[in-house]
């Protein structure tokens, strides 16, 4: 159980940006915690997508993730890239943003690095989607950057919110 989270950094984006990065992320917390409000402007679109860049790489990255939109519910599986959750696009309702969260445990720990998430893709219309992803990072270096981006973007809108914490277990 987590005894604290501590706002590592934060980025809320007053312009367009087509990433944003952590970097020289401290060893001193047991696991970390990615959260993010964001939108694409991918034009006459309902959709983009998260990618991400761990530690100057997207190799060795593969999840599979689960989501339902209230009809149906689908899976998707990828082994090959970095691409993950939905993201809110520009033919999407206004001012309607993507929320999701990551979880990365044991984030210094020398093994494979698994992360899960859960997002909500909202378009208030007639398709909103909520999904988990399960991932895995084979690699056993510590993660010290994280550069989140879009696979389409080609940017993040004004307005998105990033923000990392770590967290120490209790003893």
């Amino acid at each position: 159980m987590p005894a604290t989270y501590t706002l590592i950094a934060s980025n809320t984006l007053s312009s367009s940006a087509a990433s944003v990065t952590f970097s020289a992320i401290p060893a001193t917390y047991t696991d970390l915690v990615l959260r993010m409000t964001v939108r694409s402007d991918r034009a006459a679109s309902l959709v983009d997508q998260i990618k991400f860049t761990l530690n100057s790489s997207t190799a060795n990255l593969s999840n599979r993730r689960l989501e339902g939109d209230g009809t149906n519910a689908n899976s998707f599986s990828n082994t090959t890239n970095s691409t993950l959750n939905r993201v809110t696009a520009t033919s999407v309702t206004s001012n309607t943003f993507a929320t999701m969260e990551f979880y990365f445990p044991s984030y210094t720990v020398s093994q494979n690095k698994p992360f899960g998430s859960f997002y909500a893709y909202e378009n208030n219309a007639t398709t909103s989607y909520v999904g988990a992803t399960a991932g895995l990072w084979s690699n056993t270096a510590a993660l010290t950057s994280i550069e989140i981006g879009l696979v389409d973007g080609p940017n993040f809108v004004s307005g998105s919110s990033f923000f990392l914490y770590g967290i120490k277990a209790t003893a």
